[in-house]
């Protein structure tokens, strides 16, 4: 009753979207009113158990009252000031993240997008004080994707998101991930920085190999290149560790994060060493909302509360716990699912060759049953649901899994 009365005091229905709003996606049929921890309702008042966590976002879940208390007190104290001033929030959040990284400063921006901007801009820059103009080429890997930005999606290995938009930024190159061949062939005295994702995430939530990752370190040392690890979504706990990188033992000389670090209040962050980030002087790059006091107070108790031992332990665990699951899908349904992928709370669920380009179709049966899951490419359901989610959420996801396939499987597959 509550959510149909909301509706009917706005006015606004799912048709609403097609009338006034520009057509960049094409959204459920429904409209999430109100979340609680894995709990989604719709206007009509019926719940979902959201595995989607906004796109690993919601690392710890939907008005998580700590993050709730943090924003109010913040909102009553102070909203913003320009960057002629600087804030307490923000220098907290700048204290705890290179306290719990290789970091030595932070730069903070709106998304990840500007994040990954920032960050090659860096890059670029760097290489043009240290060794000339001549030193710009970037090296990145097919199906990874860095934002939305003419930049970044230049940068970003899916060519669907920067056809038409030319012409587009030079001296970019895309080779295979995880080949290692390739990445040697690639490298050479003119590249600047190699960017790429610990684990990829809409290229099919496929993680690096771990000689994979070595090498690009030690190729990035031996060209005087900068290595980029792109952690917008494999960050803030997600693996089971802080960021990515700590359980590959391989460190970056750039990390972008966004995404989980406001849990749904927008902020991204780059950060890098003393060296590189003097390349940034005062004028060089800018942002007029980054390090928002509302989004630094925020992302300062995510941090708080995501970098703790026993926090992180137990996203390992239920890692485990949700690879399990998937991998008796698959079992159960060999004929329709291939493989499970990924790490921690970060997986996706392959289709067989038998159903190619059709994960669309079973995540749409699902929303049905009250299951939300996200795509990674037409072939791969990913799961990166909020880090908070239980044993109980694993099992019922299970159950409604189960129940919209075999519905899908009945209505023709």
């Amino acid at each position: 009753m509550e959510e149909t009365a909301m509706k009917n005091e706005r006015g606004v229905t799912r048709h609403t979207f097609d009338e006034v709003i520009v057509p960049t996606y094409a959204p459920s049929s429904f409209i999430p009113v109100r979340g609680s921890g894995l709990s989604l309702w719709d206007q009509d008042g019926k719940e979902y158990l959201d595995l989607t966590g906004g796109i690993a976002v919601s690392g710890l879940g939907h008005a998580h009252p700590a993050l709730v208390e943090t924003l109010q007190r913040q909102a009553e104290r102070l909203w913003h000031v320009s960057n002629y001033y600087t804030n307490e929030p923000v220098l907290q959040l700048a204290q705890a993240l290179t306290d719990a990284t290789f970091a030595d400063r932070a730069f903070f921006c709106n998304s990840g997008a500007e994040a990954n901007e920032a960050a090659l801009k860096l890059a670029r820059r760097w290489a043009f004080d240290k060794h000339g103009a001549q030193k710009a080429r970037i090296i990145s890997f097919v199906n990874s994707f860095h934002g939305r930005t003419l930049f970044t999606v230049s940068v970003g290995g899916q060519p669907k998101y920067s056809e038409g938009f030319g012409p587009l930024p030079a001296m970019i190159d895309h080779i295979p991930y995880n080949d290692i061949a390739a990445a040697r062939e690639a490298m050479g005295d003119d590249v600047c920085a190699v960017i790429v994702e610990p684990v990829q995430g809409e290229g099919g939530v496929v993680p690096a190999d771990p000689d994979f990752l070595k090498t690009l370190r030690e190729l990035c040392n031996e060209n005087q290149a900068l290595l980029i690890f792109d952690e917008i979504q494999s960050g803030m706990g997600r693996t089971g560790h802080l960021f990515a990188y700590m359980a590959y033992d391989v460190v970056p000389d750039i990390l972008t994060s966004a995404k989980a670090l406001g849990n749904g209040f927008p902020i991204g962050a780059m950060l890098t060493t003393n060296d590189i980030a003097a390349s940034f002087t005062v004028g060089v790059h800018g942002t007029t909302y980054g390090g928002n006091p509302l989004a630094a107070a925020v992302a300062c108790k995510v941090v708080e509360i995501i970098n703790a031992p026993d926090f992180l332990s137990r996203v390992q665990s239920a890692g485990e716990s949700l690879k399990k699951m998937l991998e008796g899908i698959v079992a159960d349904y060999p004929s329709v699912f291939s493989a499970v992928r990924g790490m921690g709370l970060m997986r996706g669920l392959a289709m067989s060759n038998a159903f190619p380009g059709r994960a669309k179709e079973v995540t749409s049966a699902a929303e049905k049953k009250g299951l939300l899951a996200l795509l990674a490419g037409p072939d791969v359901i990913r799961f990166v649901p909020p880090l908070i989610i239980t044993a109980d959420h694993i099992s019922q996801a299970d159950k409604l899994l189960r129940q919209s396939v075999d519905e899908w499987l009945k209505n023709g597959g």
